[in-house]
């Protein structure tokens, strides 16, 4: 009984710390999304973290802490195979078109679109295995909810 005890708290510490993996995943690639045109407004931060804990129903403290450290090692980013590689393996395929539609929502949030932005992510929808018309339905779909704030 001891044993299964311990099973099922050491099985908790793991489902913990792969939801800490992939909110640190989403915040890396989101933090590298916003910094794609060289500039990380604050309007891209809010957003960012309004996402993670709105739409994927995120703990506030841990985005926080997650944000933070994405923000610190903005500089130090990882491949974007790295962050999609782990993606295709834990998501969805609508969980992946939700990540898309939320990442246009960050780079819309300055009102801008750099050509770097594009992009990426382009190349992340290749990487996630998107296809063009679902990416471009995403665009559509977050600049209309940008253009009602």
């Amino acid at each position: 009984m001891l044993q299964s005890l311990k099973n099922i708290f050491s099985n908790s510490d793991i489902t913990q710390e792969k939801t800490n993996e992939d909110i640190d995943i989403l915040s890396g690639l989101m933090i590298e999304a916003a910094n794609s045109d060289g500039d990380i407004t604050q309007d891209e931060i809010n957003k960012i973290s309004d996402s993670l804990i709105n739409i994927f129903k995120e703990d506030p403290q841990i985005v926080e802490e997650s944000l933070s450290g994405a923000l610190e090692n903005k500089d130090n980013a990882l491949s974007l195979y790295f962050y999609t590689s782990k993606l295709n393996k834990s998501f969805s395929d609508e969980k992946k078109i939700l990540l898309i539609e939320v990442l246009w929502e960050v780079i819309l949030s300055d009102n801008k679109i750099h050509d770097f932005e594009t992009n990426l992510i382009r190349r992340l929808a290749g990487l996630l295995y998107i296809s063009d018309v679902e990416c471009g339905n995403a665009k559509k779909r977050a600049s209309k909810k940008i253009n009602k704030k």
